[in-house]
């Protein structure tokens, strides 16, 4: 979900006392904000701040080892107050405390209590206050600034030139899970007979499709860690992200990363993909505009414009799915809020069978699925 001028965001989510979500995507063009860390405002100097790398690593604001200070609970109250007087929304800069400075949801409710008792924070207010400065003056996402987005059960490495993982594209590798075979499933997670091939055969081959940070890739390779991956890019930038955060979480060998456009870069593997899963730009051109400055100016426009109608990278993998995809081989895309019919249409015309609409988790629906027929090949 890409949040346009106007719309209102997710609710926030907490989760073992931590943000269950990233910040809210709206940048609010407040008087505060266009001050921004105008002289005076803040301790800091805003034009002392390094410009973000496009790389993987840590965020662009922190170096990698950063010392921290405790603080009495009013101090640090008192200290969130004054930078949310300058701009931006509270939800925003819990986030930033938590993924940033370690103080948890939970922590802020206890200091609410008993503000005399004392805090760690896992960073200087100096630096959490040059990026809360950094992300009021340039609307850069605070993902980027801080080289972190919780995704979920991961904290995904995120970096300029990749686009940072939506929550509501969770529910693409639920529905992908929901349309195995509870057998194979059971089987692919625990071992166990499944009507596997040969012993040193994988049960199943999966492929992501614009893998971006490789957020959907890592998941199903966690859920399915006895299946074979396959996660493809058109962008050196995304692969050496993708690349980085399986090695993160030791899923590295579970899937290989190919450079490729949509079904290109995979044709070794053409008819005999059981799984694919794609989140592929779809904004319409002509939206692309009217998106936040947060989204708009930040993120790279590959992973946003889907071309005059929003369909362009739908229509290319719908045509490739029934060479590509094995027989009785499934496809999942995620699309536009407002796209299901075209693309159900566009499944169809390609031969696929089935061919589904699913919600997101609002009850929009944002998802397709189809098949390749069994008596194909």
């Amino acid at each position: 979900m890409l949040w346009m001028s106007g719309s209102t965001g997710p609710t926030e989510l907490v989760q073992n006392g931590r943000s269950r979500v990233g910040p809210d995507r709206r940048f609010r063009a407040t008087a505060e904000a266009a001050m921004g860390c105008r002289p005076g405002a803040s301790k800091l100097e805003f034009m002392a701040l390094p410009s973000p790398p496009v790389v993987a690593g840590s965020g662009a604001c922190l170096p990698e080892s950063c010392p921290g200070e405790t603080l009495v609970g009013e101090v640090l109250l008192a200290w969130r107050r004054s930078l949310l007087a300058q701009g931006g929304s509270s939800s925003d800069l819990d986030w930033l405390l938590d993924l940033a400075g370690g103080v948890r949801w939970s922590d802020l409710q206890r200091l609410r209590l008993d503000p005399s008792i004392s805090i760690s924070l896992e960073r200087s207010c100096q630096q959490l206050e040059a990026i809360w400065c950094r992300h009021l003056q340039t609307a850069e996402p605070l993902q980027y600034l801080v080289g972190l987005c919780p995704w979920r059960d991961f904290e995904l490495r995120v970096a300029p030139g990749v686009l940072i993982p939506r929550q509501e594209t969770e529910r693409l590798v639920d529905l992908a899970l929901a349309s195995l075979p509870a057998a194979l499933v059971a089987h692919l997670q625990h071992g166990g007979p499944a009507g596997a091939g040969k012993h040193d055969e994988p049960a199943l081959l999966w492929a992501d499709l614009g893998t971006g940070s490789g957020c959907v890739a890592l998941a199903l390779a966690r859920a399915l860690p006895r299946a074979q991956g396959l996660a493809v890019d058109c962008s050196d930038l995304a692969l050496a992200q993708a690349s980085a955060n399986l090695a993160r979480f030791a899923l590295d060998g579970m899937v290989r990363l190919r450079h490729g456009d949509w079904w290109h870069g995979l044709e070794p593997w053409w008819g005999q993909l059981d799984l694919v899963v794609a989140n592929p730009p779809y904004i319409p051109t002509a939206l692309i505009a009217g998106l936040e400055p947060i989204v708009r100016d930040h993120e790279p426009r590959l992973a946003l414009d889907g071309g005059a109608d929003g369909l362009a990278a739908i229509g290319a993998i719908a045509a490739g799915a029934c060479r590509a995809l094995a027989p009785g081989g499934v496809l999942l895309l995620e699309h536009h809020h407002d796209q299901s019919p075209a693309v159900l249409e566009l499944l169809g015309q390609a031969g696929l069978m089935a061919a589904s609409a699913h919600p997101d988790l609002e009850g929009t629906l944002r998802f397709a699925r189809a098949y390749r027929s069994r008596s194909d090949g």
